[in-house]
């Protein structure tokens, strides 16, 4: 899809597709800054794609049937340029939010029909995206309501997000067979030259820290404790992948009069935010329910169209076999019934895990992008010893095994992960990609800026 706009310069000879994916509730109007900063950047040497087939409530339809459209979008657009003498030889998928889970789906795809031997794939990245599902690792009521009642109210996106569906015969959820080592879809993730996320550590309320960033523990969950240790360069927003924390800076012990003051202003914060929690949340729960039933129906409706008449015949080329090796429903993992009592927040104390302020191991598979030979590992590594007495040992959120299963899978393939620390707006998951132009969002301009600094390849 190209813009009309007078500003764009000319791409008829660019070689290079990069695709754009929104999320949940999305259209490509949300990817707006992304695209224009891409256009920017790199000019006529690139072909900037946002697929629409899934905006709106068609996010609701599931991962599977929205990376299906996908793929076909992206396969029309490549036959489409072919057409017109457009030679691309190179391919970059970009996701947001939901949009991330939909591109490694279309990835599988795109590996299985051969496009990714025919391109050369580039870069993979995407922003707060849930890639460990949205289950939150919570306890008593909040666990009930949120973990219960959420997968119930998006449909199939919801169910596969919640990981209480069951794909195809594999008898496991979607977002585990989508990071099986043995599946398409790891094998081409593989193939990208690049791979990366980014993930809020504060403010989203949509995508929590440790699924966006591939994490079994929170190392920020005592931010004012921390002295974070920023990239130079980008305003205090992008934390440092490889060494997360600082020696804690020296501070003078805070007044009794200091204190009360911090009390006072979380109470006049805290008062008027609760009165409306108790004016507004019943309403507005009352009317996202009604609107979830009738698009949840409306969902149910075209997926089953979707497998019969002439959408069946047209999309049944993209039911490919998901698995490279003939595996006979490896282990079933065991799932928690929704409805039971579900775990603590964190496990016991004595299953700790070192954070990723500081584990050697971490080093070594994410050594910064300047360490290109062995003295440069070695300098990466002797820098994070010198700091280990600093580092976080952490309790285990409470996930599911089959969650931990997603995180050491993607995490074994090499993934550079930037923790994104929006601190003047309190609503990261939009400010993250500028999904609009506000003043708020300004940051938002600092986390898009690095990735195209350091993490995508032309």
């Amino acid at each position: 899809m190209e813009s009309t706009s007078k500003t764009l310069p000319d791409i008829s000879k660019a070689d290079h597709l990069c695709v754009l994916v929104h999320g949940l509730w999305g259209n490509p109007s949300h990817l707006d800054y992304i695209a224009s900063s891409l256009r920017d950047r790199y000019g006529s040497h690139l072909y900037v794609f946002c697929p629409k087939a899934n905006s709106g409530n068609y996010t609701y339809d599931g991962i599977e049937l929205g990376g299906e459209r996908l793929v076909h979008e992206v396969e029309e657009t490549l036959e489409s340029l072919a057409e017109k003498g457009r030679k691309i030889t190179k391919i970059s998928i970009i996701g947001y939010s939901l949009g991330g889970l939909l591109a490694r789906y279309a990835i599988g795809l795109l590996n299985a029909r051969g496009w990714l031997d025919k391109l050369e794939p580039m870069n993979f990245t995407t922003f707060a995206t849930p890639h460990v599902g949205v289950r939150a690792p919570l306890k008593g009521y909040k666990d009930q309501i949120f973990n219960v009642l959420g997968p119930r109210t998006i449909s199939a996106s919801g169910r596969q997000m919640w990981l209480v569906d069951s794909f195809r015969d594999t008898g496991r959820p979607l977002l585990g067979v989508l990071a099986d080592p043995g599946s398409i879809f790891m094998t081409g993730l593989k193939k990208f030259r690049q791979r990366s996320v980014y993930a809020n550590i504060v403010n989203d309320r949509s995508v929590l820290f440790y699924t966006s960033g591939l994490s079994k523990v929170d190392p920020f969950r005592d931010l004012e404790d921390l002295n974070i240790n920023y990239v130079e360069g980008y305003e205090d927003v992008i934390i440092d992948p490889d060494l997360h924390v600082l020696p804690p800076a020296e501070r003078k012990p805070e007044t009794i009069r200091a204190r009360f003051w911090k009390k006072v202003k979380s109470a006049t914060l805290w008062i008027p935010l609760s009165l409306l929690l108790v004016v507004l949340v019943p309403l507005a729960s009352t009317l996202f329910l009604i609107n979830a039933g009738i698009q949840t129906f409306r969902s149910s409706k075209r997926i089953r169209m979707h497998e019969v008449g002439e959408n069946g015949k047209r999309f049944g080329r993209y039911r490919v076999p998901v698995m490279i090796r003939d595996v006979q429903h490896a282990v079933e993992q065991a799932f928690e019934n929704v409805n039971a009592i579900q775990e603590p927040a964190y496990l016991s104390n004595s299953d700790t895990e070192v954070s990723d302020t500081a584990p050697e191991k971490s080093a070594r598979l994410s050594v910064s992008k300047s360490a290109q030979n062995d003295a440069d590992v070695e300098s990466a590594l002797d820098r994070r010893s010198s700091t280990m007495e600093v580092s976080a040992y952490s309790p285990k959120l409470a996930l599911t095994d089959e969650q931990f299963g997603i995180i050491d899978s993607l995490n074994s393939v090499g993934i550079r992960k930037y923790p994104v620390h929006i601190q003047t707006h309190h609503h990261s998951h939009a400010a993250i990609i500028v999904r609009a132009e506000k003043d708020g969002f300004r940051e938002g301009k600092m986390v898009i800026k690095h990735w195209l600094d350091n993490e995508f390849a032309l």
